[in-house]
């Protein structure tokens, strides 16, 4: 899944629980609905976690021109008493997780088709983005 900087979903794909991520980051960028500012006019970051430190990985954000914020595997924070000066950034794919979980369809995969149980996937990414849209216009 690949998200905005506030967790909403903007490209998802499935694949079996034993491939690996790295293979799917190409397949999932692509996967993206909303049409990608100019890379050119405007810096765009991709903030992935140690599993994408590979040569694929690598590969694969500079093939698409973002700039990557990759951890490197074995990297350890320099001052533990130090306070963060950004924000978190993994905790949005894992509350965009929790929101999907809460749709049973999804939970509990009860379809059989791959292309069915994408389809109910992106259908619960489109209510969320709906509900957001709500949300925001009723705060106006």
């Amino acid at each position: 899944m690949i998200v905005d900087a506030d967790g909403g979903p903007l490209g998802v794909v499935i694949a079996g629980a034993n491939v690996h991520d790295t293979k799917l980051l190409e397949q999932t960028i692509d996967s993206m609905i909303v049409e990608r500012p100019d890379p050119q006019a405007h810096e765009q970051n991709l903030c992935l976690d140690k599993g994408y430190d590979n040569p694929t990985g690598h590969t694969t954000v500079a093939a698409r021109r973002y700039t990557p914020h990759i951890r490197r595997i074995g990297e350890e924070r320099l001052d533990p008493n130090r306070k963060r000066t950004h924000p978190a950034r993994r905790w949005v794919v894992e509350r965009l997780l929790a929101w999907l979980s809460k749709c049973r369809a999804i939970l509990v995969r009860f379809a059989k088709k791959s292309a069915n149980y994408l389809a109910v996937i992106q259908l619960a990414c489109i209510l969320l983005w709906f509900r957001r849209l709500h949300r925001l216009q009723s705060e106006i």
